[in-house]
């Protein structure tokens, strides 16, 4: 049977049509019935430009309240959402582009030049500025008037290990669960306010967005973290909660400079990868309630957090799986026993049901309804778990996940470059940045010229700090890169 629930913003509207929605930093406020009829007359709008039911819509836009009405607009067409990473190269997205199939690009007006340079690389028929579309004049079309569950809603792109990124297929079912899970361990306030500084095109983001429709909160928006407006949104904006990584966890502390929150505001959500055990010992003698979470792009944001009773007592641990979700650790095909390092193994009706057109993709990491996530973990003797590490290779850079195969990838086109190995370098301000060890072919190869290629080619965040000429890359029997070698190298070269 096909579970179908009202559309949740036409919801929020009926039951809370005067209560805010979104509050940006910039002073714009929208109630949820200013919302919808916002996102409405978008979709009225996009309609009158060609956009219809099922077509693949792809956004590259900055935080606004036009982004999340573009959002919402979608799913009142029942189009799909396609979320671009402004960070990305013109080269990275055209590869989206395509391999969603993407049939509309709307951009904001900050990423007109990247948005151009994107679709000159790529097959997507049409593409528009989110101004050209709100000049656009409504046309008469039937809205979504329900929300089927397990029918597709967006497209959130997230790195893959062989260097080419996997479109993660969300359903409105995922979103929906995602959000009712969460309010589940963290319970509802009628006086909560989440600050979202996370970008929309990122799951973290969007699960905000979704959170705000579902329980009648507002949101405060921000474009991007700002270390001073976040420190004052929750200081003197009733700001309730905050979706944070560790980079910025830090930051607010040290804004804080000893200071103390509202007795209001509840916590900071912490995800993005294993927070340092010295930073949470920093938050709590700052009396800053700080839940880890565990979560990607697969399960739709988190899948597992630290409930606020354990906030102390399991300092570290990422929780408890959330209550319609599943874990377990495996090792070597059968489940590890408790403290024993695993591959993290979970399960839930927040987890994809898939990669976009990835046979290959979806037959290795989905067995049985269970997601292999690739990471490693252990669970304590009642339960919690610790995640020890990402994914084998991955570097997290400020909250951002980037796969040396990727960077790799890209040089390897180089001319001059016969080989090259990347791995992470711990910093102070970012967690890790990578950094690139090259073999050249001859001897006109020169850092800059490194650097420039990447920089073409690469998101900012993407592109190596340092590189390194050596003579040969350390591999195995198997002619594998052993990488681990490499940071033994790397720590000779900065002894």
């Amino acid at each position: 049977m096909t579970e179908v629930i009202p559309h949740w913003l036409d919801k929020q509207a009926d039951l809370s049509p005067d209560k805010t929605a979104i509050e940006t930093s910039d002073g714009e406020e929208l109630t949820f019935q200013q919302l919808r009829d916002k996102s409405r007359s978008l979709a009225k709008k996009m309609a009158a430009s060609g956009v219809q039911e099922g077509n693949h819509v792809a956004l590259l836009a900055a935080n606004s309240s036009d982004m999340a009405a573009a959002i919402h607009a979608l799913s009142y067409l029942g189009a799909v959402a396609v979320l671009l990473n402004v960070r990305l190269s013109a080269a990275e997205l055209a590869y989206q582009l395509n391999d969603a199939e993407v049939s509309c690009l709307l951009y904001d007006d900050g990423h007109t030049e990247l948005a151009l340079s994107a679709v000159d690389q790529a097959d997507c028929p049409d593409f528009r500025s989110f101004r050209e579309i709100i000049e656009q004049t409504e046309t008469t079309v039937a809205l979504q008037e329900e929300l089927v569950l397990n029918k597709l809603f967006t497209i959130i792109y997230t790195s893959g290990t062989t260097g080419f990124p996997k479109g993660v297929e969300h359903t409105y079912g995922n979103h929906w669960w995602s959000a009712v899970s969460s309010a589940l361990n963290l319970g509802l306030s009628k006086n909560d306010k989440w600050l979202a500084s996370l970008p929309l095109f990122h799951v973290g983001g969007l699960s905000l967005l979704v959170k705000s429709v579902v329980y009648g909160m507002p949101v405060y928006l921000m474009k991007k973290f700002d270390i001073d407006l976040a420190h004052r949104a929750i200081i003197s904006e009733n700001v309730t909660i905050v979706s944070v990584v560790a980079v910025m966890l830090e930051r607010l502390i040290n804004k804080l400079a000893g200071g103390r929150y509202p007795d209001s505001f509840r916590c900071m959500l912490l995800g993005g990868g294993p927070a340092p055990e010295p930073l949470l010992e920093k938050a709590r003698l700052h009396e800053i309630p700080v839940f880890q979470t565990y979560g990607m792009t697969e399960t739709s944001s988190q899948i597992v957090t630290l409930s606020p009773d354990y906030a102390l007592s399991k300092l570290g641990s990422a929780g408890k799986p959330l209550v319609p979700a599943q874990l377990k650790i495996m090792l070597e095909g059968n489940p590890a026993p408790d403290g024993t390092v695993g591959e993290i193994v979970v399960k839930g009706p927040m987890v994809t049901k898939g990669y976009y057109k990835n046979d290959s993709a979806n037959d290795k990491s989905f067995h049985d309804g269970w997601l292999a996530t690739g990471d490693l973990g252990k669970l304590d003797e009642d339960g919690f778990l610790y995640v020890m590490d990402r994914r084998k290779d991955l570097i997290i850079s400020g909250g951002e996940n980037i796969y040396p195969a990727e960077i790799e990838s890209v040089l390897a086109g180089m001319d001059g470059v016969k080989e090259a190995g990347v791995i992470g370098r711990e910093d102070d301000q970012w967690g890790q940045v990578p950094v690139v060890f090259i073999v050249a072919s001859h001897t006109d190869l020169t850092k800059e010229k490194v650097f420039d290629y990447c920089r073409e080619r690469l998101a900012k965040f993407k592109v190596p700090k340092h590189v390194y000429f050596i003579a040969e890359l350390p591999r195995n029997a198997s002619n594998k890169l052993v990488r681990h070698k490499l940071v033994d190298l790397l720590g000779e070269y900065e002894s």
